[in-house]
């Protein structure tokens, strides 16, 4: 198989890259050279924001397929798809769950007014924008739509695991806002790797949720991995989620992965229906082997995670979780 991969070097991307070179494949990336791609791939340099970007994929070239993890200006998606429609024969947009509406509906309507020649407006917006602009290109039959939930695993340059990773490690009573069986979804972004690669080569199309089944694991199982692979030194304080909206703090982000039971949020995120992803061969491995993996990669990096500039920070600022201890004094986490 000859792969094309937009971008590469970071991540998603990066991720899908060393899947499909220990498959044997032959890999191209397309990015902008500020970072260093793989071993074993072919790269082009180019910026798909500056006039005559696209010049280095201009050639005769031909792929299998295509990856594409683009979340900017949906026309970014357009321009690429349009150029490459007679020489690919799959396009692969890396979208989002955030393109159907908020809140949740039964019958999972789509955010409305996306265009595929738009410019950079909001996340859901443009995701779906890219969404509309492969299958333009490439119908609905050759433009396979990979709608990820909540990515974690090594290489994250988002902020949520490395934080929580961080957090922990630096020991004492830590918020750890319940309740502790909180059912959680997420996908590791190796299983997501493998999964679209596999989807590739079974010439899959169209939109395919892709994330864990409903509790896979749970808050306390995630934050508890992270607890015993940091060294133990954290006591994790449980704290009633009325407590912490109350005090202001601001779920997903200020907590990362946490967001409040019997919300419209927690819908959105933590109750897909991923059917149809378990069918064609997805396989989520256990949030042991995520955190373990992550928190190897971060100590590699000296500690220190990369965070995209276009992306908010994450965590909670150390005094305000004192100040919301102090008040309640959580509930100490008595595992043995």
């Amino acid at each position: 198989m000859r792969l094309l991969v937009l971008g590469g070097t970071e991540f998603v991307g990066r991720a899908v890259v060393e899947a499909a070179v220990r498959r044997g494949w032959e890999v191209t990336v397309f990015h902008r050279g500020r970072h260093r791609p793989p071993p074993g791939v072919r790269a082009l340099h180019g910026d798909r924001t500056a006039p005559d970007g696209l010049a280095a994929l201009a050639g005769d070239d031909a792929w299998d397929a295509v990856v594409d993890t683009w979340s900017a200006a949906p026309r970014a998606v357009r321009e690429t798809a349009r150029l490459l429609r007679g020489r690919a024969g799959r396009y692969v947009h890396v979208s989002s769950r955030s393109v159907y509406a908020f809140p949740p509906t039964g019958d999972r309507a789509l955010v409305e007014g996306a265009s595929a020649g738009a410019e950079q407006t909001d996340y859901a917006l443009d995701k779906r924008g890219g969404e509309l602009a492969a299958v333009e290109s490439f119908g609905t039959d050759r433009a396979l739509l990979v709608r990820a939930g909540l990515i974690l695993g090594p290489y994250e340059n988002v902020g949520r695991l490395p934080w929580w990773l961080t957090r922990i490690a630096r020991g004492g009573p830590v918020l750890a806002p319940g309740p502790r069986e909180l059912r959680l979804q997420y996908i590791d972004v190796r299983d997501l790797a493998e999964w679209t690669l596999g989807a590739i080569e079974r010439g899959l199309g169209g939109p395919y949720d892709l994330v864990s089944p409903p509790g896979h694991t749970t808050m306390g199982a995630f934050l508890e991995a992270c607890v015993a692979i940091t060294g133990g030194r954290a006591e994790l304080r449980w704290t009633d989620p009325d407590v912490v909206l109350g005090a202001g703090i601001e779920p997903w982000t200020q907590l990362p992965v946490w967001v409040p039971p019997d919300s419209d949020l927690f819908d959105a995120l933590h109750t897909s229906d991923v059917s149809r992803a378990l069918a064609t061969g997805l396989t989520c491995r256990a949030v042991e082997e995520t955190v373990a993996d992550t928190w190897a990669w971060l100590q590699n990096l000296g500690g220190v995670a990369p965070q995209r500039p276009d992306r908010t920070s994450k965590g909670l600022d150390p005094e305000v979780e004192a100040k919301v201890l102090g008040l309640t004094g959580g509930v100490p986490d008595t595992t043995p």
